[in-house]
This record gives C-alpha cells, sequence and structure tokens, in this order.
C-alpha cells in the first residue's frame, strides 16, 4: 500500500465533515457518560452498535472511537470532585484527585489530567500507527500464568497503595476476590459460592459493587460532617501552564508507553494499566509536588496518561490479531464482522484503509477530548459547591439510579447498598474500599487464567511451578510482584530509612 493512500485516509478523518462531526459527538458523549457511575463505554458502544447497522462502516467507527476515548477520560471527573470514579480506570485517579479537590484545587486537578489524558492518547495512537505488528506479536508470547501474574500484581499493587498498612490492604484485596468469584463457574458451570441462591448464579455486579463501595459509601461518610461549610473550588486557572506540563512531561510519556502495553494484553485495560503506573509514580518520583495520596499532582498524570494510552493499546491485538483487548475494543470486534470485515493479520492486506482511519478517528477524538475537557468545568466543579444536606441525598439517588440502569435489576441496587454499608464499616476501620474492587473486576481474569495454566501442564502444579520459574516473562513478573511485596514490608522500610539517613549523612552505606 503507497505511503500516500494510507496518509489520505488518515486525513480523512480530518477532512470529512460527516467523519469530524460523528467523532466530536461520540467524544462529547463519551466524556459525560463516563463521568456518570454505572453509564459504562462499554454499555455506551454497545447501544451505539445497534444504530449503526445500516450505516458504513467508515463513519460508525468514527463514533465509537470518539465515545472510547472519551468515556475513558471521563471518568475521571467524578473521580476528582466525588471520590465516586465514573469508569474502573479512573479508580487510582481518586487517590490523589479527591484530596485536591477538597482543598478547592479541582480545576487544577481538571486541567491536568485532561492534559496528561491528551498526551497519553497520542502516544498511543503513535504506537498503535507505528509498532502495532510488533507488540501485536509480543502480546501472543504473553502465557495464561502470565496472565494470572499480571491480575495478581494488579491487586497487591493497589493493596500495598491503599493506606499504612499492606496486611489491611491485602486483606481487602482477598475480600474482594472472593466476591468476584460468585457465580457460575465458566468452565464447569457449577454454583460457585452461591448458597443456594438463584439470584447469586449470574455473579455480582463489578459495577454495583464500585458505586456501592465508592459512592454511597462516601454519602454515609460525609453525613458525619453534613454541616460543615464547603470548600470553594478555585477555578481560575484550569489549563496548567507550559512550565507544568514540561516538569511532568517524562512521567506522562514513561506511564502512556506502560499503559500501551499494557492495552496491547488482551484482557487487561485500562485500569490494571493506570493502577501500574500509578505504583511506577510512587516509586520513580522522589520529590512530588505532595505526599501521594494527599493531593500529589504526580498522582493524577500517572494514571491517566496510562488510561488514555491503553485505548491505542487496545486497538493493536483487536486490529492485528482479531482479539480483543478489552471489553470495548470486543464490541468493536463485533462492528467489523456485523460490517463484512475481519480484523487480524491480513486485515492490512485486505482493507488497510480500515487501520489508517482508525489511527485518524483516534487523533481526532484526542484533539476534541482535549477541547472538550477544558470547558464546561466552572460548570463541572459548582457539584462540590453545593451544600451537602443537598448533594448528599441526590449523589445516593444517581447512584440507585445508576445502578439500576445497569441490568434493570432491583438486585444490582441491592447489592449497590450492600456495598456501600461494607465500604462505610471497610473505611472505619482503617481499610480502603480500591482493592476490594479491583478484586472483584480481576478475579474472573485470574480465575480462568490459572486454570488454563494448570490444564496445559495437565493439572501437575510441580510442572506448572517449573513454569513460573523457568520463562524470561513469567520470571520478570515474579521478580515485580515480589519487590512490591518486599517494598511494603515493615523491616525492609525500616531498613531503607536506615541505609538512607545514613548517605544523607555522608556515611557508607
Amino acid at each position: 500500500m503507497p505511503d500516500v493512500s494510507a496518509l489520505s485516509w488518515f486525513l480523512a478523518a480530518f477532512t470529512d465533515p460527516r467523519l469530524l462531526a460523528l467523532t466530536a459527538l461520540g467524544t462529547f458523549a463519551g466524556i459525560y457518560v463516563g463521568a456518570i457511575p454505572g453509564l459504562s463505554v462499554t454499555m455506551a458502544s454497545s447501544i451505539l452498535i445497534s444504530f449503526t447497522f445500516a450505516w458504513d462502516v467508515e463513519t460508525a467507527l468514527a463514533l465509537i472511537a470518539g465515545v472510547f476515548m472519551g468515556g475513558v477520560y471521563g471518568g475521571s471527573r467524578t473521580a476528582i470532585l466525588l471520590n465516586i470514579p465514573g469508569a474502573p480506570s479512573a479508580i487510582a485517579t481518586a487517590f490523589d484527585g479527591y484530596p485536591l479537590a477538597r482543598r478547592g484545587e479541582a480545576g487544577l486537578a481538571i486541567g491536568i489530567t485532561t492534559v496528561a489524558s491528551f498526551v497519553g492518547g497520542l502516544v498511543g495512537i503513535a504506537a498503535l500507527a507505528v509498532a502495532a505488528p510488533v507488540i501485536g506479536e509480543f502480546a501472543l508470547m504473553v502465557a495464561p500464568r502470565d496472565y494470572f501474574l499480571l491480575a495478581l500484581m494488579g491487586i497487591v499493587m493497589v493493596a500495598a497503595l491503599a493506606g499504612r498498612s499492606l496486611a489491611k490492604g491485602i486483606v481487602a484485596g482477598a475480600l474482594g476476590v472472593a466476591f468476584g468469584l460468585v457465580g457460575l463457574d465458566p468452565m464447569t458451570a457449577e454454583p460457585r459460592l452461591t448458597f443456594g441462591s438463584m439470584q447469586l448464579l449470574g455473579g455480582i455486579s463489578f459495577i454495583a459493587a464500585m458505586i456501592g463501595l465508592f459512592g454511597l459509601s462516601e454519602v454515609l461518610v460525609q453525613l458525619h460532617d453534613i454541616h460543615r461549610p464547603f470548600v470553594r473550588q478555585q477555578v481560575g486557572r484550569i489549563v496548567p501552564g507550559l512550565r507544568e506540563v514540561a516538569r511532568h512531561l517524562p512521567l506522562t510519556l514513561r506511564c502512556a508507553l506502560l499503559g500501551v502495553g499494557i492495552g496491547a494484553l488482551p484482557g487487561t485495560g485500562g485500569d490494571v494499566a493506570a493502577l501500574f503506573a500509578y505504583q511506577h509514580a510512587r516509586r520513580s518520583v522522589k520529590k512530588p509536588s505532595r505526599p501521594f495520596g494527599e493531593g500529589a499532582i504526580e498522582g493524577l498524570v500517572a494514571p491517566e496518561a496510562a488510561n488514555n494510552a491503553a485505548v491505542g493499546g487496545a486497538y493493536i491485538p483487536m486490529l492485528t490479531l482479531g482479539i480483543p483487548g478489552d471489553a470495548v475494543t470486543a464490541v468493536i470486534l463485533g462492528a467489523l464482522f456485523i460490517h463484512g470485515l475481519r480484523p487480524g493479520p491480513n486485515l492490512m492486506i485486505d482493507s488497510p484503509h480500515i487501520f489508517w482511519l482508525t489511527v485518524g478517528n483516534l487523533t481526532v477524538a484526542s484533539v476534541f477530548m482535549l477541547l472538550f475537557g477544558l470547558t464546561g468545568v466552572r460548570v463541572f466543579t459548582r457539584i462540590v459547591e453545593c451544600p451537602k444536606s443537598v448533594l448528599l441525598p441526590v449523589i445516593a439517588v444517581l447512584c440507585g439510579v445508576g445502578t439500576y440502569a445497569i441490568q434493570n435489576s432491583l438486585t444490582d441496587v441491592w447489592w449497590m447498598v450492600s456495598f456501600g454499608v461494607l465500604g462505610y464499616v471497610l473505611r472505619a476501620y482503617g481499610f480502603q474500599v480500591g482493592p476490594v474492587v479491583l478484586g472483584i473486576i480481576l478475579a474472573p481474569l485470574m480465575d480462568a487464567n490459572f486454570r488454563r495454566a494448570l490444564i496445559s501442564v495437565r493439572g501437575d502444579p510441580l510442572a506448572l511451578l517449573a513454569d513460573f520459574v523457568s520463562h524470561p516473562i513469567t520470571v520478570v513478573l515474579l521478580l515485580v510482584l515480589i519487590a512490591t511485596l518486599a517494598g511494603r514490608a515493615a523491616p525492609v522500610r525500616r531498613l531503607a530509612g536506615r541505609i538512607g539517613a545514613r548517605v544523607a549523612r555522608g556515611g557508607a552505606p
């Protein structure tokens, strides 16, 4: 395919008024759908697919690309303002975004996340355009045991970051895994942890759990201070200065590349990428603007750059291998099949225009995300300036409506309420709710891939153990997992503190 043809299809996303308008509409809708807990990007994409059956494939993919890019970013809005992530990929953003909002700096927080998301999105798109075949081949090298370790690492990392106690973080993560395993066994169809209840056969909706643990539990916690006056938000400066953007650019690029790599692994996605990036920021940034967890700008830059870069990464296995990188690309994969295309190694040969048009659509969506993300912030931040006696009931009602909208099920609403009470109790005793949500989300990925790994060695535990220590990718993941646990262990931290103090005094380590 000549380069001029590839360039013309890429530029068509910018020059065709119809594609431009649909991408802008999708991005705008995605931002505000992503900001509403319970209304996921996957749900929005699924609904859109039903409306685009009669469209040509170019216009359908333009609209969906906008929704995907905007929705991943949109989840950060409510994570910052209300400590309620609009999407799982925004869980890590709440760690430092909400403390910033409580300081009255919501405008700055939203501006920083918007720019980081924009840069991360462009890095992901560049990786899709340049390195799609290479990263696609690497994704094929990752075995089920590696996916198991990736899921386990995601839970352990957020457990290590959750509060001061590693033990409490691990207990919360394990509790989430137990909830995530409820329902029918995906391989044998046997009920697990259902206690004979028909309502539990379908499992527990992680969105209901997320809304309850983050949303309703926050309402219950805030009831203790319902008469405290609101914090007026400083929204005079929304767009961060060039010096501030340049200062965080190395971290933004590192986390974006990390997001591309994780996003290209089928079955992972922006939530795992954001957690890995947040952990990387905590380890690599020696002098953050504030302590992590108390409003560090670096704690916003890292996850937002990673989760938007993971969008481009998720397209890589979908287009080059025919394997969806996450739930949204699974929907897009279905749309391609409906329109008579066959994603996979031959797509670049049979329909190269689809690839380059997709790259163009995602680039346009990133630009619109930047424009829409930096506008309307003053109106949006007024949410947290409402009196709590008005705001908290509204949030509680929205939690119920958003949960019911998932499957039109009152059972999900009751689960949301139960998880809200559980989250309130956990937070009262010093536990963080982030590991619980991640445990529920990643438990099926851990379970399925561990069993696939065991099946691959015919059920021999010793052979599986040998596999874990004899393959380079697996060994690297194991070492990272061990280092994460060891780095948070009290004896190791005390030893590191003594060594650091001695080095600072000029003595030998």
